[in-house]
């Protein structure tokens, strides 16, 4: 009898153990925060495979399925991104204005720990950015933060594809005063998104004639022999922005800069488009709306430099309140801890509703990215991305107790280990938190003191220490 109660216990926890690599779960008795359709009191939610597929009270847990009691917690989608650059090996090909062929799909680091971190804030999906040393940079890449599995499987099956533009200072810092390259002023910057999206037009006519005249030459018409156009992955990539397969998500901080690239965007037909940062959009909020525009910005984060040096933190409510679908991200290993916090801000400062707060981290970073209907609220149907919370999330006391990602724990505090908190690096000295972004982006770093010492010496300069 004994050994057949042994076997009995046995066999329900494999089943457990094997549901849950499936990505099944119940989670009971719950308020849940649906983002699209209010608070649910007392409410279960069942994932199966990776899918939630019922929504309601006194749900059964099918054969093999753990069963969460979340009684008097919070339940709600996983906190997106929309800004990030945790878990990238390399962030910057500053090398041309226009680096639109490299793609930070191969930059992707899944042992990453501020993945962990991120994961311990509710944190579920991020959007990977290429930096912003350039007018046109890299593609980007949306990831499931799928901590510990590989490059491939942290990608996000079926994200469209997405690319960063950078306006600004930035670019007129790197490329205008580091190499004397077009651009060296705001002027520069619209000019060669111009011209390249000129370049790219002409190219995809010439490309296209190429190919359906070879298509012809192949099929016996020897008439007119095709002259080869060469493909050019750099102009190809413009040209799928132009067609809108791919989408621009922006840095950007000046209002003057954001209504360029409106009008720009308008007399090339692109529609679908995010500003990121965009410190100064709440003045030009309205101009925003109208041309459908997207924003991503940070709660209260400014003046860290010259062009950012005026902001407010009504910024978020300011275009929440003009109908922008606007998001706050975090540019930083250490606010995607508290986005929730983050979000709160606009709730405290500029009496933004507790809902739309909860919006600016979830379905709203999930629109702009193209996943919306994937991902962003509690839903059947959609990816079992969730958090559980100890208490409303907007509260600064509330902590996050357990992160899925499609009906898998990737988080557990209670079972948190304490060297999960630490980071361990022999070639870094200082806070990968904190540090690496600025360090990577030449910001305060001796790595870029060094290099801009190399550049400024061939024109016979000499820099100064402060």
């Amino acid at each position: 009898m004994k050994k057949l109660l042994i076997l009995i216990l046995t066999f329900g926890f494999t089943l457990t153990s094997f549901a849950q690599q499936k990505g099944s779960v119940l989670i009971k008795d719950a308020t849940l925060v649906t983002i699209t359709n209010g608070n649910m009191s007392n409410t279960d939610l069942l994932i199966e495979d990776g899918i939630i597929t019922e929504i309601g009270e006194d749900i059964s847990a099918p054969r093999g399925v753990e069963t969460v009691d979340a009684s008097g917690k919070y339940v709600m989608p996983g906190i997106i991104d929309a800004h990030s650059h945790i878990a990238g090996v390399d962030i910057n090909e500053w090398t041309n204005p226009v680096t639109a062929e490299v793609s930070m799909e191969e930059s992707i680091n899944p042992n990453d720990i501020n993945i962990y971190w991120a994961l311990a804030g509710g944190v579920t999906s991020i959007h990977l950015m290429h930096g912003s040393a350039n007018v046109i940079g890299g593609q980007n890449e949306t990831l499931k933060l799928r901590y510990g599995t590989s490059m491939d499987e942290m990608r996000f099956e079926g994200a469209p594809r997405t690319i960063k533009f950078a306006l600004g200072e930035n670019p007129t810092r790197v490329h205008g005063q580091g190499f004397d390259v077009q651009p060296r002023t705001r002027m520069g910057v619209e000019q060669v998104i111009r011209d390249h999206f000129d370049a790219a037009i002409d190219y995809q006519r010439n490309r296209r004639k190429y190919l359906d005249a070879k298509q012809d030459y192949e099929n016996g018409n020897r008439s007119t022999p095709p002259v080869p156009v060469a493909k050019n992955e750099r102009l190809e990539v413009l040209a799928d922005i132009l067609e809108g397969e791919v989408l621009v998500h922006t840095h950007s901080y000046r209002a003057d800069e954001i209504t360029m690239l409106m009008r720009v965007f308008n007399d090339y037909g692109i529609e679908d488009y995010t500003f990121q940062h965009a410190n100064e959009a709440f003045k030009v909020a309205p101009e925003l709306k109208k041309n459908g525009a997207y924003t991503s910005v940070f709660a209260d984060w400014w003046a860290y430099k010259f062009e950012v040096y005026y902001s407010t933190a009504y910024n978020a409510s300011i275009l929440n309140a003009n109908g922008i679908k606007n998001s706050i991200n975090s540019d930083s290993g250490e606010l995607i801890r508290h986005l929730n916090h983050e979000a709160s801000k606009a709730v405290h400062y500029g009496n933004t509703s507790k809902q739309d707060a909860l919006k600016m981290i979830t379905i709203n970073p999930a629109t702009q990215l193209g996943i919306d209907e994937k991902v962003g609220s509690l839903e059947v149907g959609k990816h079992g991305d969730i958090a559980i919370w100890d208490g409303h999330p907007l509260s600064i006391y509330s902590k996050t107790l357990k992160t899925y990602i499609d009906g898998k724990k990737y988080f557990d505090r209670a079972e948190d280990a304490d060297d999960m908190r630490l980071k361990v690096d022999a070639e870094q000295d200082f806070d990968e938190a904190s540090g690496r972004w600025y360090n990577e982006n030449g910001r305060h770093s001796e790595t870029c003191l060094r290099g801009a010492e190399i550049r400024f010496s061939k024109q016979g300069i000499k820099l100064q220490e402060n």
